[in-house]
């Protein structure tokens, strides 16, 4: 440890150096006026000083310490025989790190050099955690205001000061309630929540979007609000504010953007339904009929959202397939041949190529696959059996087998509702999944029935049709 020693009597300085060296300390240099101690200091730039008060010159001890904390931040002790309360009271000013009285002994030296040495680093750290925090504080994107127990603010970063339109120096002092006034997003003013959250005494994050005045308008923040406290003792209020003007546009932006995806993707797979039903007019509105009956018995069976709307997506476009079918195996008035049972059977299979690169958010081309499985592996196209068949699928076989049954069709009149009831209930277990059979068999008997031709909206992804006729079928 480098020491400069100041002291105006040579006979007493070359004593002070002599008793350091003995006790292991580096003596650096020595200086007999205020004037050449500044100077020596700045050159040096010692560890420690050890200063007498008394100095020959024109400045004494003190006035040279003054000087010496203007460029170098350096632990000082006073020497001094004078320890009267008007010097003591000067010297304070200079915040030394100890005194030494004269005469002094080697030991008391030693540990009051200790002592100051000890208490440098400490300042030292505290200093530098206070300029670390400081700077993070000033330099965070979110305004932070902070307030002591009374409620008074103590510091605001520039982020707060931004926000609320008014310098630091305007700020501190002032009750927290005359700088920091809320209102909801309606414009009606919050009064109390930052002094209810206080009184619980926890940090208090809220989900909600508050406003701050601002000139032509208001600010959206998202606010935070913690208690600084040591031990059990409240020391202050942390406030934490953050502007989201960006995120909510982004979040509309995105919003926006995501609604025309949507209504995008909708008008694209009710075109495609159509032309579908273009190719097979006798089954017009068929695909529209098996989707909103499968999206209700889904909804019965606590399928979650994402997967009723995937599933009222497969639902209309399960027959798109058959554009591969020839018109006159499709609108023929008999029945068809095993060859001609054949090429309707590839509808399944062409259907999921037709859509198979379609980046649905949903396994929309796997159930159109699926759709004519069985449970017991007897459907088609692949013979899958039991867990092997997409859930979803499961449903709309469902839902078609009903659909078809109660309708007209070109080689057989309609075999009605209750007829595809029996078939299906007969079936659960064997052929079709019980849970959808349940679920289907549940809506008919509370009262759905399927609209009649023509009656009800068209192609409508998005806007499904429940079929409900006010708890009777008709």
């Amino acid at each position: 440890m480098r020491i400069l020693i100041v002291e105006d009597e040579a006979i007493v300085s070359m004593d002070l150096a002599r008793r350091l060296a003995h006790m292991g300390y580096e003596v650096a240099g020595t200086a007999r006026t205020g004037e050449e101690a500044v100077t020596e200091a700045r050159r040096l730039e010692p560890d420690l000083i050890l200063m007498d008060i008394m100095l020959g010159g024109k400045i004494d001890g003190i006035d040279a310490a003054t000087r010496i904390r203007e460029s170098l931040h350096v632990p000082l002790v006073y020497l001094t025989a004078y320890a009267d309360e008007k010097t003591l009271a000067r010297a304070r000013i200079t915040d030394p790190f100890g005194y030494v009285i004269k005469p002094f002994e080697d030991k008391e030296l030693g540990v009051t050099i200790e002592m100051a040495r000890y208490k440098f680093r400490m300042d030292k750290k505290l200093h530098e955690s206070e300029r670390w925090l400081a700077t993070t504080l000033r330099s965070i994107g979110d305004a932070v205001l902070t307030t002591d127990k009374k409620g008074r603010v103590r510091f605001a970063n520039p982020e707060a000061e931004r926000l609320l339109g008014a310098q630091a120096d305007e700020l501190l002092g002032r009750d927290l309630e005359e700088v920091f006034v809320l209102s909801d997003a309606g414009g009606s003013p919050v009064r109390g929540l930052v002094a209810g959250a206080l009184k619980k005494g926890e940090v208090a994050h809220s989900g909600r979007l508050y406003c701050l005045p601002a000139p032509g308008g208001s600010i959206p923040v998202h606010l935070n609000i913690s208690p600084i406290r040591d031990g059990g003792r409240k020391l202050g209020t942390v406030l934490v504010f953050r502007d989201v003007t960006e995120r909510l546009t982004a979040e509309e932006s995105l919003r926006q953007s995501v609604q025309r995806l949507q209504t995008m993707l909708q008008e694209t797979v009710n075109a495609l339904a159509v032309t579908g039903e273009k190719r097979d007019p006798y089954t017009a509105g068929h695909q529209q009929r098996v989707a909103d009956l499968a999206c209700l018995m889904a909804e019965r069976m606590g399928l979650d959202g994402s997967a009723c709307e995937g599933l009222r997506v497969a639902g209309l476009l399960h027959d798109l397939g058959k554009i591969y079918v020839p018109a006159e195996i499709l609108s023929k008035p008999s029945q068809l041949t095993d060859m001609e049972m054949g090429l309707v059977r590839t509808h399944a299979e062409a259907g999921f190529d037709i859509l198979r690169e379609i980046p649905f958010p949903w396994p929309v081309a796997e159930v159109v696959l699926q759709h004519h499985e069985r449970l017991d592996g007897s459907g088609y196209p692949r013979g899958l059996a039991a867990g092997a068949i997409l859930p979803e699928a499961r449903v709309l076989a469902v839902a078609d087998v009903v659909e078809a049954m109660s309708s007209h069709r070109p080689y057989r009149a309609a075999l009605g509702v209750e007829q595809a009831l029996f078939e299906i209930e007969k079936n659960s277990g064997r052929l079709y999944d019980p849970a959808a059979v349940t679920a289907c068999l549940s809506l008919f008997r509370s009262g759905y029935a399927f609209p009649a031709p023509g009656v009800g909206p068209g192609y409508s992804y998005g806007r499904g049709n429940n079929g409900l006729k006010d708890g009777h079928s008709n």
